[in-house]
């Protein structure tokens, strides 16, 4: 057992020979509820999103956010793409980054980074300092650090607070629970989370058996989107499962491919229906496409992992970051 003491941006914790990234638990797990008498009643402009761009995990509920119309309700603002020794920055007020919000923090004006909040709840926390973080600006406090939870209350918990064309707006129809429940699990554990057990591995057999099992599941994805009988996951219109997927897929050429050695197909050539499918989101739905920030997707995992790029280059392409909805690399050309 080793005696070094792990930090923030050790993904694999020193002396660990499995190799393996073991992702950690999420430490705040309140729930927003439409019951006014509950500790963290559905309020208009109670609540702030801190987010990253960057991150695929904050990136879910920017998407439910805008599907839900709760840009109005619930206010967000982005960290810096740059992620150090202490964690998540707010951006400085003369730095200019593409993406709505990427701004220093509106509620707390002396706080320089992420950790900030969580110390003003706890100052002797010692998890990781996430996001999203979902913050109570009544109470002072953070509500959630789990972005699956913090989803499903912007499916429901608001619609007292919005127009009727969002409350429609069902992405965890009670007919599909039980599969978007089990698409989930694999999505979660072999996709989402896959594509970090591959490029944080430190040994040969841990990277190996992590990618070799998310290629299968994109496998899968594939076959699934070929036999829907619409153009979202589960038919013709957006559920849960749309959401959490799109984030990783929509990552995939841009980072995952070179820099977490998901390398054995990429997207664009090797997946064609995930390809159709990713494009359509992106292209068609605001929800998707207006929340996707290419320069701090690129930025992060480039500059950020150093134990990955010590010099962080960032590569050029691919080029573009994504297709046109009509356009193919010349490999799939017909």
């Amino acid at each position: 057992m080793s005696d070094q003491k792990a930090t923030i941006t050790d993904w694999v914790k020193p002396g660990d020979k499995s190799g393996e990234f073991k992702r950690q638990q999420s430490v705040f797990r309140n729930f927003i509820s439409k019951d006014p008498n509950s500790e963290f009643p559905a309020e208009k402009d109670r609540y702030h999103l801190y987010v990253s761009y960057a991150c695929p995990w904050a990136h879910r509920t920017l998407i439910v956010r805008k599907l839900k119309g709760l840009e109005d309700i619930i206010g967000f603002t982005s960290v810096h793409w740059h992620m150090a020794e202490k964690g998540w920055r707010f951006a400085t007020s003369d730095e200019k980054l593409p993406g709505e919000n990427s701004t220093p923090d509106p509620l707390h004006p002396d706080f320089t980074h992420l950790r900030d909040l969580y110390f003003s709840v706890n100052p002797d926390y010692e998890g990781r300092f996430t996001v999203p973080t979902l913050w109570d600006k009544k109470k002072n406090t953070i509500v959630s650090n789990e972005s699956a939870e913090i989803i499903r209350m912007f499916y429901t918990e608001f619609d007292d607070l919005i127009d009727t064309k969002y409350k429609d707006v069902v992405l965890f129809p009670e007919s599909l629970q039980s599969q978007i429940e089990e698409t989930n699990e694999w999505t979660y554990n072999d996709v989402n989370n896959g594509v970090y057990k591959s490029g944080f591995a430190t040994t040969q057999q841990a990277y190996e058996n992590n990618v070799v099992t998310l290629f299968k599941s994109l496998d899968r994805a594939e076959a699934d989107l070929a036999k829907s009988a619409g153009p979202y996951y589960f038919g013709d219109k957006i559920t849960e499962a749309d959401v959490r997927l799109y984030t990783t897929i929509i990552r995939f050429d841009p980072v995952y491919v070179q820099h977490f050695k998901c390398n054995i197909r990429d997207i664009r050539s090797g997946y064609p229906n995930l390809h159709k499918w990713v494009r359509n989101l992106y292209w068609n739905v605001p929800a998707f496409g207006e929340t996707t920030e290419f320069e701090h997707i690129k930025g992060h995992y480039t500059k950020s992992h150093k134990q990955i790029n010590p010099f962080g280059i960032t590569p050029v392409g691919p080029v573009p970051d994504i297709l046109k909805l009509e356009e193919e690399v010349n490999a799939v050309r017909k």
